[in-house]
This record gives structure tokens, sequence and C-alpha cells, in this order.
């Protein structure tokens, strides 16, 4: 028998007798949903397109419906009225993380505030990230360091504009959000615009959300683990490992410094950024958070306020570009607010631009950068609407489908910013059927800067700019189709060139 042979062979094998003698018997009260096949579930009902086979299915077994996958349980939520019994009744049995191999990759899981039980050490991360980077006397006071980094895309794109150049709006979305980042964290630029000395860290920082955003059989078929049949907790190690490296590059020559400014001057501290003030409490107490800590939260930080940030700008600028009226309306309303451009737009001006605000909710509905959140996990079995949840099922909320749910929102194809004057929603939690940052104690600790960014950017780019496509295309003729990982950015990216107003 060939090796390739034998390999299936064996793998059917182990897979059945885990299957049939380990993970049980369907429980019959589970939520309705496909019926599973053997060995692999309803793995067949998935396309590569998840959130969008996952809503056509909640339409025939309704908003809380169960599939196997793999061995895996899966229960998926489809509806406003399902993620606030789960999310806020229950918000504590489902506080758990459903932790994909991907994240295990150098123990990553034991020491990341994204996929640690909802115990002490992640309230201990929680509390840092809080004190030291997202609360709101932090974000004020780091207000214009992230002027500085919008004012910097801005000074690009004039440039590109004088050249006639087209503009691919993600990444450049993507070099400001990791430079607002690297300067928080770090006081340094991590990337350039128009050049390749930076791209290394970007292609780190992409390789390690490309091998979390695959399908792996191991997440379906835990028995496969050491086998690592698809190579991609080796790729993910190779991407973290370059990228502590990075963070080592920058931390090691910071403790030098400290360690002999200390024998003069009491341990003062060297930039006044977050890793001084990460550094501090290691100095007070190492136990309580130790440099290996940082480093997983500095991973965190990177892989969640980069590509999210970018992935929604890119949408917006989309949507506008394919509905000029709608651009103008929010041009009107910046040149009112900016008093006929003698400022530039400033976060406190975010709160005066209501169809500003609409437009990032709108496109946030129509195109959340994470359409399943980040999966949750039932601690003990749970009753939900008659049904059980059982412990240990993965919890998929697809807030995808109740963006796009005809029953919650009228036209909701459309992008139509305007829904939004007429009732106040926002995504800071409390209203279900707009959560693309999630909801109870697992929201998003990064929602509040992420607010900022997006309308900082995203009012800049329109204040100062009209755009058109390349070659004449007709917005009309645009991709609208969006590819599948951890975030979910246009299948093809945008380019755009700049129009001086």
């Amino acid at each position: 028998m060939d090796y390739p042979t034998f390999f299936l062979v064996l793998l059917f094998l182990l897979t059945f007798i885990y299957v049939f003698t380990i993970s049980g018997h369907r429980n019959r009260r589970l939520p309705p949903g496909p019926y599973p096949l053997p060995i692999i579930g309803n793995l067949l009902k998935l396309s590569n397109k998840p959130h969008r086979s996952l809503a056509a299915l909640s339409k025939c077994y309704g908003p809380l419906m169960s599939l196997k996958l793999g061995s895996r349980t899966t229960i998926v939520l489809s509806s406003p009225h399902i993620a606030e019994q789960v999310f806020h009744k229950h918000d504590q049995l489902f506080s758990s993380r459903s932790v994909p191999e991907t994240a295990r990759t150098m123990d990553h899981h034991e020491y990341s505030m994204g996929w640690l039980p909802a115990g002490d050490q992640w309230r201990k991360l929680r509390r840092i990230t809080k004190e030291c980077l997202f609360s709101g006397q932090c974000l004020d006071g780091r207000q214009q360091l992230r002027m500085k980094k919008v004012q910097e895309l801005v000074d690009y794109v004039s440039r590109c504009c004088t050249e006639e150049k087209a503009v691919n709006l993600g990444e450049v979305a993507f070099t400001t959000s990791l430079n607002i980042l690297s300067n928080l964290l770090f006081s340094t630029d991590f990337s350039q615009y128009d050049s390749m000395s930076s791209q290394e860290i970007k292609d780190v920082i992409w390789g390690v959300m490309e091998v979390g955003g695959k399908p792996n059989l191991v997440d379906f078929f835990p028995i496969l683990r050491s086998l690592d049949p698809q190579g991609l907790r080796a790729q993910g190690e190779v991407c973290a490992k370059k990228l502590y490296a990075i963070f080592d590059s920058i931390i090691d020559p910071r403790l030098q410094t400290r360690a002999i400014s200390s024998s003069y001057d009491n341990h003062s501290p060297t930039q006044n950024d977050v890793l001084d003030l990460f550094l501090n409490i290691n100095f007070k107490e190492e136990s309580e958070f130790s440099i290996n800590d940082m480093k997983h939260l500095f991973l965190d930080l990177f892989v969640a306020g980069t590509d999210t940030v970018s992935t929604t700008l890119e949408w917006a600028m989309t949507e506008l570009i394919r509905n000029p009226d709608k651009m103008e309306i929010a041009r009107l309303e910046l040149m009112k607010r900016m008093q006929n451009n003698c400022k530039t737009l400033q976060e406190h001006d975010i709160s005066q631009l209501p169809y500003l605000r609409a437009i990032i909710k709108e496109t946030l509905r129509l195109h959340p950068p994470a359409p399943f959140l980040i999966p949750h996990q039932a601690t003990h079995d749970v009753d939900i609407e008659g049904f059980i949840v059982p412990k240990d099922a993965q919890i998929l909320c697809n807030v995808w489908a109740i963006g796009r749910d005809p029953k919650v929102w009228s036209n909701p194809n459309e992008f139509m910013p305007e829904r939004f004057m007429e009732v106040e929603i926002d995504y800071k939690g409390q209203d279900f059927k707009l959560i693309p940052f999630g909801a109870g104690r697992r929201i998003c600790p990064g929602l509040n800067i992420a607010h900022r960014m997006l309308h900082t950017i995203l009012g800049s780019l329109i204040h100062n700019f009209d755009w058109k496509l390349e070659k004449n295309m007709r917005a009309q003729d645009l991709d609208m189709e969006e590819k599948f990982g951890l975030t979910c950015p246009r299948n093809v990216p945008l380019m755009a060139i700049p129009v001086k107003l």
C-alpha cells in the first residue's frame, strides 16, 4: 500500500473510532439542524464563505441551529433575540472560548486575552489594557499621535492626487492603523507608504492572520492534532516567532536602557509609551505581568487592531464610491463642521457628525469584519428557548446574517446610512441588531479606539478628496465579493484615484 493511501485509511479509521466511541450520540434536545453524515457531520454544508452558507441554512432550521462539524458540536445564532439570550441573559455560561488549533501555537492560548477563559488571568489582562491603552483618559492623552498618523495618510494621498496615481485603499488604511498601533505601543513606525523597507513586518502580520483564517482539519478532528496534516500550526509558529523576534528587538534595548538609567534616576522610563507602562508594571511585580505576557498581548493587539480597521474602511469607501450622492452628503456635513476647510477633523468632532457615524454603522452592518465574532464556548449545559446547548459546544454568532435579515432590517442588502438617522442604534453591545464588536463580558476591549480611528480616517479621506475608479470603470461594475478569513476583506482590492477638491 503506498503512503498516501495508507495515510487516508489511517485517517478514516482514527476519525471513525473517535467519533463513535468518544464524541457520543446526538442529543435529541439539541437545537434543530441538518442531519449529520457519519464522521464528517455537516462539513459538506459549508462553503468557502461559511457565513453565507450558514445564513442560508438558518432560514430552514431557525435562528438557533446546531451542526456537527466533524466531531465538534457547533451552535449557530442568527437573530438579535437569540444573541441577547446568549450574550446577556446567559453571558457567564458562554464566556469561555472555543480555541482553534492555530491559537495554540507557542502556547498563545494560555496567555492571550482573546482566548483565555474569563478567569483571573483574563481579568488581569483586561484591567492592564484598560489602564494603559483603552480608557477614555488614555485615548484622550494620545489623540495627537493618532491625528499625526492620519495627517501622514492625507499627505500621501495628496501626493498620489498630484501624480494621478491610484491608491490601494485597503493597504494604505492598513499602513495607517499599523503605524497608529506601533507608535502607541513602541513610539516607532512599523510601515511606510509606497516603500518595500517595511514590507517584512506587514507580511508577518498578514501571515499570522492568513494562517488563522484558513479552515483547519484539526479544529474539526482534534485527534489529528499531533499530525498537523495541513501544516498550519507549523506555518503559524514560523510567523509568530518572526513577530516575537521583532518585539524582542524593541523590548531588549529598552530593558538595557532602563538598567543603566535606574542606576542614576530610580528607573526612569525612556519613551513614556505603552511599552514603558507595561515595563513599569513588570518592574513592580514580574509575576503579575511578565515579558512573555507582554509579547502575547502585543500579538493580540496587532492582529485584532489592524486588518479589522482597514477592512472596514475599504468597504466603507467601496460603498461610498458606488453611492456618490451619499458621499456628497457626508462631505457637506464635514465641510460645515470643518468651517469650510479651516481646520482638520479631530476626534471630538465625531459626536457632531451624525451622517458620518451612520455610514460607519451601515458599513459594519453590511460588512462586519469578523462575521462570526470570536467563537464562544459553553461552560455548562444551557437551556435556550427549550433546547439544550451542551457543555463545550462551540458558539458562532452570525452577525453577517443578522445584518442581512429582512425581518430585522428593511431593504437589508442596500447601503442606506439614513436608516441610522431615524433611530438611535449603536454598536457598543446593547443593541443586539448591531454587535460587530461582540457583546457581554467578551466584547472587544479596543472598541473605543477603533471607533475613533474609523471615523477620523474615513472622514479625512472624504473631506479632502473626491474619488474615481481606474480606466473609467463604472462604480456599479465593482466586484462586491468578499474573501473569508479572520476578517472578510474585498475579494479584489479597491483601487481608486484621488481628486483634489
